[in-house]
């Protein structure tokens, strides 16, 4: 018999799945800056996909589970001062779609890597996924209401990816792998183009 914890990662894979080609639009657009940058992150599977996977990731393979998400929360926080200051940064998409392939890999297989490492990681990622939620978000009305809610938004999924992944260690890491599977291959899809 299937448990309710076990159904529900089932319907996080797939509705990852489903919507993996789901783009950020309209909320340079919205009135309230926090508003907007509280749901970019959520709007956004690409970035919804990396940051629970991170933290998931973390969850189960380090009792430090705080520091590869405090590394990515405060890497993205350059990456989007980037982004809103113009900065050209190369190879933002194929990045993204390479934080997915990665981190999904490593949820996946539940790899351990040493803290540093781990930090370093999806530290590097995270400019990445920052500089693109400046350059969408350059026209909200302020730019720095709405990085308090990008950052609000981003703990918020990675405290859910803590959460999940501590639950699922704890019960059947089958379906975390099946979670990592998921986030691998709309990671390849992105970089082949499969999916836009």
């Amino acid at each position: 018999m299937i448990s309710k914890l076990s159904r529900t990662a089932f319907f996080f894979a797939l509705y990852f799945f489903s919507f993996a080609a789901i783009a950020h639009t309209g909320h340079a657009e919205e009135p309230l800056s926090f508003t907007a940058g509280f749901l970019h992150p959520l709007t956004g599977v690409d970035h919804l996909m990396a940051m629970l996977a991170v933290g998931m990731w973390s969850a189960m393979t380090t009792r430090r589970i705080w520091v590869a998400p405090l590394s990515f929360a405060s890497l993205l926080l350059l990456g989007y001062v980037l982004g809103i200051i113009g900065l050209p940064i190369p190879a933002v998409e194929s990045m993204i779609a390479a934080s997915l392939f990665v981190i999904g890999l490593l949820l996946a297989t539940q790899a351990q890597l040493s803290l540093d490492v781990s930090a370093a990681l999806v530290g590097v990622f995270a400019v990445f996924h920052g500089a693109a939620h400046g350059t969408e978000l350059a026209n909200a009305s302020s730019v720095w209401t709405a990085l308090l809610g990008v950052l609000a938004g981003t703990v918020l999924i990675h405290v859910a990816g803590l959460l999940l992944g501590r639950a699922l260690m704890c019960h059947r890491r089958v379906w975390a792998q099946i979670v990592g599977g998921v986030v691998t291959v709309s990671g390849i899809g992105l970089l082949t183009g499969f999916v836009s």
